[in-house]
């Protein structure tokens, strides 16, 4: 447990993000002028009760000054002397290196470098995409990443190549008339380990599957009525795992989306299939037949013993079985998820997962670096089996890159979470032409995306970039029960944007 003493409040975010990203897993409490007694109290007594338990502990302060810093870690002292570039301070520029100071201070005191440096956003590309907008040269963009943000040359290189392709990607793009649509179903087989997204399982939900699918489908008409004469490039159905509907319900789901959209102008069409344990023949002819063009079986990992873990019910035959059932349905745009950095799993592993995909052959291929999260069961997992058992590398990172090569695809869109395993990157790479533009659009947040269903989040995207957001209740009940209430947040949003009317 580590605690962070700041005598200035609005920079508690940044610092806590940078602390973090150098001490992933652990407990990170920064306090600051602004803090409660209470907080201050909670605090003491969880170092009391995780001493007790044997942890170690760390403390730390910052001393926030006009003039430059001071940080005190363990019994360490790191001074910094801030020296404007302009004639006045500007705040934006003293964040910025008031940042790398506390990046190279952590990297002196616990010997690391991280590949990223003091860049803890979670959207690194937009940096580059933004640039090139600009007409700023592929230099200027790299010193960018690797000066500003300390980042390696690496990273700073396929942040760029990245960028470079989303933009040839997105050009036919409608930004200002055009939206994309996602629709969650939040209820899976089970709830993984690392998970913390919306999901609730399917056993213990199934009565009220048909009452949610008549709330999205009046999502639906209330959305394609009041965006009326917008184009819709893109639908991604996700979760949660879509594919836990029964046969029929998907059919209605999907009947009524194509009654209220005209899906045949739509330039890409997603379902997350996902669970192999909840793909059938008959589930996945409803889809063909509705003409969904792309799909994802994800396995995560190809070794059971992981899977066992994780909580993921499938086996990896049943993985097999399901790529098998969904080429047999003339899927010809499939994209597998993978995880690095899963409990106990070492780079032969890794490597294994890796040979077993490229066997399969998918179209696409999602490598994610484990991201330990707070609403997940993993902080548990790593309490009793210690943070040393999860394992991402350089090395692993480069398997999965030379695995996705082998297959003749190439990087596409990336992203990072806070407390991700070796402080990485999610990777998305494609053959050509068959990139996830969802994955780009939710990424580089240019282009509005209404979201229907518990847990999702719309955002309106200005011309001038300004986004704003509006989210529906997590609850499947709630959702149910107040679903005016979120229609009525959607109009108050849309209002805003387009009008009272369109």
């Amino acid at each position: 447990m580590l605690t962070i003493e700041l005598n200035r409040a609005n920079y508690e975010y940044d610092v806590n993000s940078l602390v973090r990203a150098f001490y992933p897993g652990e407990t990170v409490t920064v306090l600051t002028p602004e803090s409660t007694p209470q907080r201050r109290k909670q605090t003491v007594e969880e170092q009391e009760r995780r001493q007790g338990e044997g942890e170690s502990l760390l403390s730390a302060a910052v001393e926030l000054a006009d003039e430059g810093a001071a940080l005190k870690l363990g019994d360490r002292m790191y001074e910094w002397q801030y020296r404007p570039e302009g004639a006045e301070r500007d705040e934006l520029e003293y964040k910025h290196e008031c940042k790398r100071f506390l990046y190279r201070s952590l990297c002196d005191y616990t010997g690391k470098v991280l590949p990223w440096g003091s860049l803890t956003g979670i959207r690194p590309t937009k940096i580059a995409y933004g640039m090139l907008e600009q007409g700023r040269g592929r230099q200027e963009i790299l010193d960018v990443f690797e000066k500003h943000y300390q980042a390696s040359h690496e990273k700073a290189l396929l942040g760029l190549e990245i960028a470079e392709r989303e933009r040839e990607i997105l050009k036919d793009v409608h930004y200002e008339q055009g939206y994309s649509l996602y629709i969650g179903i939040p209820f899976c087989p089970t709830t993984c380990l690392y998970c913390s997204f919306t999901s609730y399982p399917i056993g213990r939900y199934r009565q009220m599957t048909d009452a949610y699918i008549d709330c999205l489908i009046r999502e639906m008409e209330y959305v394609s009525e009041r965006l009326a004469g917008r184009v819709l490039d893109s639908v991604y159905i996700g979760g949660g795992t879509p594919t836990t509907l029964e046969p029929e319900q998907l059919d209605r789901l999907l009947a009524a989306l194509r009654a209220n959209f005209d899906l045949d102008a739509v330039k890409e069409f997603t379902v997350e299939a996902g669970r192999a344990d909840s793909i059938t023949g008959e589930k996945l002819a409803v889809l063909a037949r509705h003409r969904v063009g792309r799909i994802s079986v994800n396995p995560q990992t190809m070794k059971q013993e992981t899977l066992d873990i994780i909580g993921r019910k499938a086996t990896v035959e049943q993985v097999i079985t399901a790529y098998g059932l969904a080429r047999e349905a003339g899927f010809t745009n499939i994209n597998m998820d993978l995880i690095l950095g899963l409990p106990g799993e070492t780079e032969a592993d890794v490597q294994h997962t890796i040979d077993r995909v490229t066997e399969l052959a998918p179209d696409s291929l999602t490598v994610h670096s484990l991201a330990i999260k707070r609403a997940s069961r993993l902080g548990d997992w790593i309490r009793e089996n210690g943070i040393q058992a999860l394992r991402n590398t350089d090395r692993t990172m480069a398997i999965a890159a030379e695995g996705a090569r082998r297959l003749g695809m190439e990087p596409y869109y990336l992203y990072r979470q806070k407390n991700m395993s070796g402080n990485f990157e999610n990777v998305g790479y494609a053959k050509p032409g068959k990139y996830g533009l969802y994955n780009i659009l939710i990424m580089e947040e240019r282009q509005t995306i209404v979201a229907l269903g518990a847990g999702s989040i719309t955002k309106v995207v200005w011309p001038d970039g300004r986004i704003e957001r509006c989210d529906n209740v997590k609850d499947v009940g709630l959702y149910i029960d107040k679903l005016d209430e979120m229609l009525a947040r959607k109009e108050a949003l849309f209002a805003q944007r387009y009008g009272s009317g369109c």
